[in-house]
Protein backbone atom coordinates (compact mmCIF):
# COMPACT_ATOMS: atom_id res chain seq x y z
CA UNK A 1 0.00 0.00 0.00
CA UNK A 2 0.93 3.49 -0.99
CA UNK A 3 2.68 5.21 2.36
CA UNK A 4 -0.19 7.37 3.09
CA UNK A 5 -0.89 9.54 6.02
CA UNK A 6 -4.27 10.29 7.30
CA UNK A 7 -5.34 14.06 6.24
CA UNK A 8 -5.99 15.00 9.48
CA UNK A 9 -5.45 19.05 9.20
CA UNK A 10 -7.08 19.14 5.96
CA UNK A 11 -10.50 17.50 7.61
CA UNK A 12 -10.16 20.09 10.22
CA UNK A 13 -9.46 22.90 8.31
CA UNK A 14 -12.00 22.21 5.61
CA UNK A 15 -13.92 19.65 7.12
CA UNK A 16 -17.60 20.04 8.62
CA UNK A 17 -17.81 19.71 12.42
CA UNK A 18 -18.94 16.14 12.22
CA UNK A 19 -15.73 15.69 10.47
CA UNK A 20 -13.68 17.27 12.53
CA UNK A 21 -15.20 14.92 15.27
CA UNK A 22 -14.58 11.79 13.43
CA UNK A 23 -10.90 12.69 13.04
CA UNK A 24 -10.01 13.70 16.51
CA UNK A 25 -11.72 10.76 18.25
CA UNK A 26 -11.75 7.90 15.89
CA UNK A 27 -8.20 9.10 13.95
CA UNK A 28 -6.37 10.73 16.53
CA UNK A 29 -7.91 9.12 19.30
CA UNK A 30 -8.57 12.03 21.61
CA UNK A 31 -10.30 11.52 24.90
CA UNK A 32 -13.92 12.60 25.35
CA UNK A 33 -12.74 15.69 27.35
CA UNK A 34 -10.53 17.11 24.69
CA UNK A 35 -11.04 20.91 24.47
CA UNK A 36 -10.63 20.30 20.07
CA UNK A 37 -13.14 17.56 20.79
CA UNK A 38 -15.42 19.18 22.78
CA UNK A 39 -15.52 22.49 20.48
CA UNK A 40 -16.45 20.20 17.56
CA UNK A 41 -19.11 18.45 19.08
CA UNK A 42 -21.18 21.45 20.15
CA UNK A 43 -20.31 22.96 16.40
CA UNK A 44 -22.53 19.65 15.47
CA UNK A 45 -25.25 20.33 17.80
CA UNK A 46 -25.73 23.91 16.20
CA UNK A 47 -24.99 23.50 12.72
CA UNK A 48 -28.22 23.93 10.83
CA UNK A 49 -27.98 20.66 8.96
CA UNK A 50 -27.94 18.68 12.05
CA UNK A 51 -30.52 20.72 13.82
CA UNK A 52 -32.86 19.35 10.73
CA UNK A 53 -31.90 16.15 11.60
CA UNK A 54 -32.74 16.45 15.18
CA UNK A 55 -36.14 18.12 14.34
CA UNK A 56 -36.95 14.53 12.20
CA UNK A 57 -35.79 12.04 14.54
CA UNK A 58 -38.52 13.88 17.29
CA UNK A 59 -41.33 12.46 14.92
CA UNK A 60 -40.15 8.60 15.30
CA UNK A 61 -41.31 6.13 14.37
CA UNK A 62 -42.27 8.44 11.29
CA UNK A 63 -43.19 7.33 8.17
CA UNK A 64 -43.69 3.23 7.36
CA UNK A 65 -40.27 1.62 5.91
CA UNK A 66 -41.28 0.22 2.70
CA UNK A 67 -37.65 -0.31 1.71
CA UNK A 68 -34.50 -1.81 3.71
CA UNK A 69 -32.56 0.92 1.99
CA UNK A 70 -34.31 4.11 2.30
CA UNK A 71 -31.59 6.52 3.00
CA UNK A 72 -34.42 9.26 4.58
CA UNK A 73 -35.60 6.81 7.10
CA UNK A 74 -35.14 7.56 10.68
CA UNK A 75 -33.88 4.32 11.54
CA UNK A 76 -30.77 5.51 9.36
CA UNK A 77 -30.44 8.99 11.37
CA UNK A 78 -30.06 7.80 14.79
CA UNK A 79 -26.73 6.23 14.08
CA UNK A 80 -25.66 9.12 12.05
CA UNK A 81 -26.60 11.60 15.42
CA UNK A 82 -24.26 9.03 17.39
CA UNK A 83 -21.55 9.15 15.31
CA UNK A 84 -21.79 12.63 14.66
CA UNK A 85 -21.18 12.85 18.31
CA UNK A 86 -24.73 13.57 19.96
CA UNK A 87 -26.09 11.12 22.91
CA UNK A 88 -29.12 10.05 24.41
CA UNK A 89 -29.28 12.79 26.74
CA UNK A 90 -29.83 14.92 24.56
CA UNK A 91 -32.76 16.68 25.12
CA UNK A 92 -34.67 16.19 21.10
CA UNK A 93 -33.47 12.76 21.69
CA UNK A 94 -34.31 11.24 24.71
CA UNK A 95 -37.57 11.38 24.16
CA UNK A 96 -37.22 9.24 20.71
CA UNK A 97 -34.80 6.64 23.02
CA UNK A 98 -37.59 6.44 25.73
CA UNK A 99 -40.02 5.60 22.94
CA UNK A 100 -38.01 2.98 21.39
CA UNK A 101 -37.05 1.60 24.87
CA UNK A 102 -41.01 1.56 25.86
CA UNK A 103 -41.98 -0.24 22.55
CA UNK A 104 -40.18 -3.17 22.24
CA UNK A 105 -41.92 -6.47 20.29
CA UNK A 106 -42.84 -9.31 22.13
CA UNK A 107 -40.01 -11.14 20.80
CA UNK A 108 -37.50 -8.64 22.76
CA UNK A 109 -36.38 -6.52 19.15
CA UNK A 110 -36.89 -3.45 18.65
CA UNK A 111 -39.49 -2.46 16.72
CA UNK A 112 -39.79 -0.32 13.34
CA UNK A 113 -42.87 1.33 11.36
CA UNK A 114 -43.44 -0.79 8.81
CA UNK A 115 -46.06 -1.64 5.80
CA UNK A 116 -47.09 -4.96 5.90
CA UNK A 117 -47.52 -5.92 2.40
CA UNK A 118 -49.98 -8.62 1.32
CA UNK A 119 -47.24 -10.40 -1.05
CA UNK A 120 -44.89 -11.01 2.17
CA UNK A 121 -48.05 -12.24 4.53
CA UNK A 122 -49.14 -9.17 6.01
CA UNK A 123 -52.48 -6.99 5.44
CA UNK A 124 -51.01 -3.94 3.20
CA UNK A 125 -51.21 -1.84 6.84
CA UNK A 126 -48.14 0.16 8.71
CA UNK A 127 -47.68 -1.32 12.28
CA UNK A 128 -44.69 -1.11 14.44
CA UNK A 129 -42.89 -4.42 13.70
CA UNK A 130 -39.52 -5.76 12.93
CA UNK A 131 -37.63 -7.47 10.47
CA UNK A 132 -33.68 -8.90 11.35
CA UNK A 133 -32.55 -6.81 8.56
CA UNK A 134 -33.70 -2.83 10.59
CA UNK A 135 -33.90 -4.21 14.05
CA UNK A 136 -30.65 -4.60 14.67
CA UNK A 137 -30.15 -1.09 12.99
CA UNK A 138 -32.45 0.50 15.78
CA UNK A 139 -30.22 -1.33 19.02
CA UNK A 140 -27.41 0.03 17.13
CA UNK A 141 -29.16 3.55 17.41
CA UNK A 142 -29.41 3.39 21.26
CA UNK A 143 -25.91 1.40 21.98
CA UNK A 144 -24.01 3.74 19.95
CA UNK A 145 -25.86 7.02 21.14
CA UNK A 146 -24.72 5.70 24.65
CA UNK A 147 -27.79 4.17 26.28
CA UNK A 148 -25.83 0.93 28.24
CA UNK A 149 -26.59 -2.34 26.87
CA UNK A 150 -27.23 -3.56 30.83
CA UNK A 151 -30.63 -1.31 30.35
CA UNK A 152 -33.36 -4.30 30.79
CA UNK A 153 -35.34 -3.34 27.34
CA UNK A 154 -31.66 -3.21 25.85
CA UNK A 155 -30.45 -6.33 27.26
CA UNK A 156 -33.56 -8.42 25.91
CA UNK A 157 -33.13 -6.88 22.87
CA UNK A 158 -29.44 -8.65 22.60
CA UNK A 159 -30.19 -11.32 23.56
CA UNK A 160 -33.12 -11.94 20.95
CA UNK A 161 -30.58 -11.34 18.52
CA UNK A 162 -27.98 -13.34 19.66
CA UNK A 163 -30.67 -16.12 19.74
CA UNK A 164 -31.56 -15.28 16.05
CA UNK A 165 -28.09 -16.53 15.12
CA UNK A 166 -27.00 -19.88 13.05
CA UNK A 167 -24.56 -21.95 12.34
CA UNK A 168 -23.99 -19.87 9.13
CA UNK A 169 -24.60 -16.16 10.34
CA UNK A 170 -27.76 -14.29 10.74
CA UNK A 171 -30.92 -15.72 8.20
CA UNK A 172 -33.65 -13.84 6.60
CA UNK A 173 -36.27 -13.60 9.58
CA UNK A 174 -39.34 -11.81 10.69
CA UNK A 175 -41.67 -11.19 13.47
CA UNK A 176 -44.21 -13.64 13.93
CA UNK A 177 -46.82 -11.74 12.02
CA UNK A 178 -45.04 -11.96 8.28
CA UNK A 179 -45.36 -16.03 8.59
CA UNK A 180 -43.23 -18.03 6.65
CA UNK A 181 -41.41 -14.94 5.33
CA UNK A 182 -37.67 -15.41 3.80
CA UNK A 183 -36.16 -13.08 1.36
CA UNK A 184 -34.74 -14.27 -2.04
CA UNK A 185 -31.92 -16.75 -0.82
CA UNK A 186 -31.31 -20.55 -0.56
CA UNK A 187 -31.91 -21.34 3.29
CA UNK A 188 -28.78 -22.08 4.88
CA UNK A 189 -27.39 -18.96 3.10
CA UNK A 190 -26.80 -15.91 5.62
CA UNK A 191 -28.22 -13.11 4.74
CA UNK A 192 -25.09 -10.67 3.96
CA UNK A 193 -27.29 -7.50 5.05
CA UNK A 194 -28.80 -8.97 8.33
CA UNK A 195 -25.31 -10.27 9.12
CA UNK A 196 -23.80 -7.09 8.85
CA UNK A 197 -26.22 -5.07 10.32
CA UNK A 198 -26.25 -7.61 13.43
CA UNK A 199 -22.71 -7.06 13.62
CA UNK A 200 -22.62 -3.71 13.89
CA UNK A 201 -25.32 -3.68 17.18
CA UNK A 202 -23.03 -6.75 18.69
CA UNK A 203 -20.07 -4.67 18.50
CA UNK A 204 -20.94 -2.71 20.95
CA UNK A 205 -22.17 -5.43 23.26
CA UNK A 206 -20.83 -8.10 25.41
CA UNK A 207 -21.81 -10.37 22.69
CA UNK A 208 -18.91 -9.06 20.35
CA UNK A 209 -16.74 -12.31 22.00
CA UNK A 210 -19.55 -14.44 20.94
CA UNK A 211 -19.32 -17.69 18.88
CA UNK A 212 -21.95 -16.29 16.93
CA UNK A 213 -20.29 -13.07 15.86
CA UNK A 214 -17.25 -15.31 15.40
CA UNK A 215 -19.44 -16.77 12.87
CA UNK A 216 -20.89 -13.83 11.36
CA UNK A 217 -17.62 -12.59 10.39
CA UNK A 218 -16.74 -15.67 8.34
CA UNK A 219 -19.89 -14.91 6.42
CA UNK A 220 -19.08 -12.28 5.44
CA UNK A 221 -15.34 -12.93 4.59
CA UNK A 222 -16.02 -15.72 2.48
CA UNK A 223 -18.68 -13.55 0.83
CA UNK A 224 -15.76 -11.72 -0.10
CA UNK A 225 -13.91 -14.39 -1.02
CA UNK A 226 -16.58 -15.98 -3.13
CA UNK A 227 -17.64 -13.47 -4.49
CA UNK A 228 -16.94 -14.34 -8.39
CA UNK A 229 -19.29 -17.60 -7.98
CA UNK A 230 -22.50 -16.07 -6.62
CA UNK A 231 -24.47 -13.50 -5.19
CA UNK A 232 -26.31 -14.39 -1.85
CA UNK A 233 -29.49 -12.69 -1.15
CA UNK A 234 -28.95 -10.77 -4.04
CA UNK A 235 -25.96 -8.80 -2.55
CA UNK A 236 -23.14 -9.16 -5.20
CA UNK A 237 -19.59 -8.09 -4.72
CA UNK A 238 -18.60 -5.76 -7.79
CA UNK A 239 -18.56 -2.29 -9.16
CA UNK A 240 -21.25 -0.72 -6.77
CA UNK A 241 -19.96 -2.81 -3.87
CA UNK A 242 -16.75 -1.75 -3.96
CA UNK A 243 -17.14 2.38 -4.06
CA UNK A 244 -16.85 4.46 -1.22
CA UNK A 245 -20.65 5.85 0.17
CA UNK A 246 -21.66 7.27 3.09
CA UNK A 247 -23.36 7.19 5.75
CA UNK A 248 -23.75 3.84 6.35
CA UNK A 249 -27.23 2.17 5.32
CA UNK A 250 -26.34 -0.65 2.78
CA UNK A 251 -24.01 -2.95 1.59
CA UNK A 252 -21.11 -1.24 0.47
CA UNK A 253 -17.10 -1.97 0.57
CA UNK A 254 -16.65 0.97 3.14
CA UNK A 255 -19.77 -0.14 5.61
CA UNK A 256 -18.37 -3.65 5.65
CA UNK A 257 -14.47 -2.59 6.49
CA UNK A 258 -15.47 -0.53 9.25
CA UNK A 259 -17.94 -3.13 10.96
CA UNK A 260 -15.50 -6.33 10.64
CA UNK A 261 -12.61 -3.88 11.81
CA UNK A 262 -13.64 -3.89 14.87
CA UNK A 263 -13.54 -7.12 15.24
CA UNK A 264 -9.56 -8.27 16.54
CA UNK A 265 -10.55 -12.11 14.63
CA UNK A 266 -11.67 -9.92 11.29
CA UNK A 267 -8.53 -7.69 11.50
CA UNK A 268 -6.31 -10.52 11.63
CA UNK A 269 -7.82 -11.83 8.71
CA UNK A 270 -6.01 -11.59 4.95
CA UNK A 271 -9.49 -11.23 2.94
CA UNK A 272 -10.17 -8.29 5.69
CA UNK A 273 -6.66 -6.96 4.74
CA UNK A 274 -7.66 -7.42 0.93
CA UNK A 275 -10.94 -5.69 1.41
CA UNK A 276 -9.57 -2.62 3.16
CA UNK A 277 -6.48 -2.56 0.85
CA UNK A 278 -8.83 -2.04 -2.39
CA UNK A 279 -10.52 0.72 -0.19
CA UNK A 280 -6.95 2.19 0.60
CA UNK A 281 -6.18 2.54 -2.75
CA UNK A 282 -8.72 4.71 -4.16
CA UNK A 283 -7.85 7.23 -1.66
CA UNK A 284 -5.97 10.33 -3.98
CA UNK A 285 -2.53 11.43 -3.53
CA UNK A 286 -2.94 13.76 -0.57
CA UNK A 287 -5.18 10.71 1.58
CA UNK A 288 -8.61 11.75 0.41
CA UNK A 289 -11.21 10.16 -0.52
CA UNK A 290 -14.64 10.90 -2.99
CA UNK A 291 -18.19 9.81 -3.10
CA UNK A 292 -17.88 7.05 -5.52
CA UNK A 293 -21.77 7.09 -5.19
CA UNK A 294 -24.22 8.59 -2.82
CA UNK A 295 -27.84 8.56 -1.53
CA UNK A 296 -30.09 11.49 -3.28
CA UNK A 297 -31.63 12.14 0.45
CA UNK A 298 -28.24 13.01 2.00
CA UNK A 299 -27.18 15.56 -1.21
CA UNK A 300 -26.60 18.95 0.48
CA UNK A 301 -24.15 17.31 2.96
CA UNK A 302 -20.37 16.95 1.90
CA UNK A 303 -19.99 12.98 1.76
CA UNK A 304 -23.00 13.12 -1.10
CA UNK A 305 -20.23 15.33 -3.27
CA UNK A 306 -19.50 12.66 -6.07
CA UNK A 307 -17.01 15.31 -7.66
CA UNK A 308 -14.82 16.71 -4.57
CA UNK A 309 -12.85 15.13 -1.70
CA UNK A 310 -15.12 14.75 1.49
CA UNK A 311 -14.12 14.98 4.85
CA UNK A 312 -16.08 13.49 6.14
CA UNK A 313 -15.55 10.52 4.04
CA UNK A 314 -12.18 10.41 4.51
CA UNK A 315 -12.04 10.48 8.28
CA UNK A 316 -14.23 7.69 8.58
CA UNK A 317 -12.20 5.48 5.70
CA UNK A 318 -9.19 6.86 7.73
CA UNK A 319 -10.65 4.90 10.89
CA UNK A 320 -10.61 2.15 9.41
CA UNK A 321 -7.30 2.83 8.11
CA UNK A 322 -6.17 3.04 12.35
CA UNK A 323 -8.22 0.08 13.28
CA UNK A 324 -6.66 -2.15 10.72
CA UNK A 325 -2.73 -0.57 11.57
CA UNK A 326 -2.22 0.76 7.99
Amino acid sequence: MDNLSPPVEWIRSEGEPWARVIALRDVLGRPPDDPDLQAARAAVAAHPLVKGLLDEAGAWPGAALKNHNDAKHLIHKLPVLAEFGLSHTHPQLAPVVESILNNPSAEGAFQTMLHLSKRFGGDDADRLSWMLCDAPTVLYGLLSLGVPAHTPAVARAIDHLLGLAQDYGWPCVAAPEFGAFRGPGRKDDPCPYATLVSLRALSLTPGAESDAVRTGIGALLRHWETQKERKIYLFGIGTDFRKPKYPFIWYDILHVADVLSRFPAARADVRLHAMVGELHAQADAQGRFTAGSMYRAWKEWDFADKKAPSPTLTAVAWRVFKRMEI
